[in-house]
């Protein structure tokens, strides 16, 4: 595990934050709330071969500000359901992305059971995957590289537990190498999605061709999540035609003047791209 400084800095900030979380609540409590809240909606994804996680966050460290401290978060998560996203990603880490723990309740309270929420942050401690899924998510991402092995094997233990999936992030071929050894490991015991971030963690800039290149080294039989930089249809068709069977998009949705319709055409770019695939092969 190498992480570099800025995912380092990301961690360090976590286990702040977890230590305070711990003071006010302790792990026991936390996971009596976990165990008695409502079970999350399954993630159900399209027959047709694509599908959109659409994310609420309202900054980035990339793009700057995306959103203001104003901004209907259950608003937000509505139109993306209305759009057909299969599930709604929440940025909850409060320094870099101005998210929090509030957001994925108010979103997970709007989406009413008709679809997951997937809590998005630098996850370090199977303490927050508890607190993931007592504010209603169905779902936790967690970073590959950021954790020694067995680290995160302790978080995915209590996802298995909680009966939560898991968006497994990769950022190269090491990781995915490890993600197709967990995959085979913890498949039958969760649903498992595997993420491949073309985004550099030195410079926060996407990385043309990334996406392409690591299609080829993904395990079959997990689906495959393309991340960072999808920010048109053409960039939809573009994935869906390199074999990713859902695309989680953040920045380009809440910077839409129309969110709701661009989530639309990427479904549907994405899909037709599938669909022609499909005829090809």
């Amino acid at each position: 595990m190498n992480a570099p400084d800025f995912l380092t800095g990301m961690a360090a900030a976590s286990r702040a934050r977890l230590a305070a979380q711990r003071a006010a609540e302790s792990e026991a409590a936390l996971l009596a709330r976990a165990r008695a809240a409502p079970a999350a909606p399954a993630l159900k994804l399209s027959p047709l071969g694509f599908d959109l996680i659409a994310e609420v966050k309202l900054r980035s460290p990339a793009a700057g500000s995306l959103a203001d401290a104003a901004t209907d978060v259950a608003a937000c998560a509505r139109s993306y359901a209305a759009a057909g996203a299969a599930a709604v990603s929440v940025l909850t880490e409060p320094q870099r992305f101005d998210g929090s723990l509030a957001h994925l309740e108010q979103v997970t309270a709007a989406l009413g059971g008709a679809l997951p929420a997937l809590r998005k942050d630098f996850l370090v401690d199977p303490y927050q995957v508890a607190e993931a899924r007592a504010a209603g998510a169905g779902g936790v991402l967690l970073i590959l590289r950021m954790l020694p092995h067995a680290e995160l094997e302790a978080l995915l233990d209590r996802a298995a537990e909680l009966k939560m999936f898991v968006l497994l992030e990769a950022f190269d071929e090491e990781d995915i190498d490890w993600a197709a050894e967990l995959c085979g490991r913890y498949g039958a015991q969760l649903s498992l999605l595997l993420g491949v971030n073309c985004r550099d963690l030195a410079t926060l800039k996407v990385v043309p061709g990334r996406l392409e290149t690591l299609a080829r080294r993904l395990p079959e039989g997990v689906t495959r999540v393309a991340e960072s930089g999808i920010d048109s249809p053409a960039a939809a068709a573009r994935v869906a035609a390199a074999g990713y069977q859902a695309a989680l998009i953040g920045s380009a949705l809440m910077s839409a003047e129309d969110p709701a319709e661009l989530a639309g055409s990427m479904l549907s770019a994405g899909r037709q791209a599938v669909k022609l695939r499909r005829i090809q092969s």
